[in-house]
């Protein structure tokens, strides 16, 4: 009678034994694995910006013996106020949750729980639930530009050399657009992913000859707080440089005998601007 009733005992402590053996692999923003339930610290994250956390559904139990699908999906709780999640969708091997930061978000760290879901316990994984933190912040990225001073002649087009360098977790579009030069409305968005240095040609020109005092700026597509910029000078005029340069730009109407003198003329004038 007495192992008659310590049966159920044993399985209780089979399965929790079971449970505690399954691990979740975070693939994304980072990699690493949540052995028990802790605290994940994620990093950086800009007001307005949406950022996923991404896991795969293979895990395993304490005999070793691996679920390619033992997670079915990723789910949040527990958001601060003002912050939205989109839960992952079911049974893919990559399960990744959105979460979008309340646009008004006091700047400073947060927390919210992350659960991955054995559905039904079909595999008597039950569930793995673990904090995240997260710290709200406009300084997400880090901006250069160059370079500092641009020769160009009156309508001929050079080329602002901008690095995104963006420490953040969060894959927002940034749009780069240009202050100083009259009726100037050029933009244009780009992507540098999260933890990642994107380097990207924003080109610039004006008509009319002068020295312009100009700013380049690079914001985020989620809110005006993630914001920067850098300042610069454009000087337009005529010079044998700038005519050489333009070359390159257009379609010389002169005899073709005359394109390889236009393409060392191009060439002097690439070289005199990296000088």
């Amino acid at each position: 009678m007495r192992n008659i009733m310590a049966l159920p005992i044993i399985s209780f402590i089979l399965l929790a034994a079971v449970v505690n053996a399954s691990y979740v692999n975070i693939t994304s923003p980072f990699n690493y694995t949540v052995t028990g339930n802790g605290t994940v610290a994620l990093g950086n994250v800009g007001p307005g910006q949406t950022f996923f956390v991404t896991i795969s559904s293979v895990t395993r139990n304490s005999t070793n013996f691996t679920f390619n699908q033992g997670w079915n999906r990723l789910d949040a709780s527990d958001l601060p106020a003002g912050w939205i999640a989109q839960n992952s969708s079911l049974n893919n091997q990559a399960l990744s949750t959105a979460i979008t930061v309340a646009p008004a978000a006091t700047y400073g760290p947060y927390s919210f729980n992350l659960t991955a879901v054995n559905l039904g316990n079909y595999s008597r994984l039950g569930s793995k639930t673990f904090t995240v933190e997260i710290n709200v912040t406009p300084n997400v990225f880090k901006l250069s530009a160059s370079p500092s001073v641009l020769n160009a002649g009156p309508g001929q087009p050079d080329q602002i050399s901008v690095t995104i360098n963006n420490t953040g977790v969060s894959d927002t579009p940034f749009v780069i657009s240009l202050g100083g030069i009259p009726a100037w409305n050029n933009t244009q968005t780009v992507i540098a992913l999260h933890h990642t240095t994107g380097r990207f040609q924003y080109p610039v020109y004006e008509n009319e000859p002068g020295v312009y005092n100009i700013k380049l700026y690079v914001n985020s597509t989620a809110s005006p707080l993630i914001s920067k910029e850098s300042d610069l000078m454009l000087v337009v005029g005529a010079s044998v440089r700038n005519d050489y340069s333009a070359i390159g730009q257009g379609t010389p109407l002169f005899p073709i005998v005359y394109e390889p003198a236009y393409a060392v003329m191009y060439f002097l004038g690439l070289l005199a601007k990296a000088l």
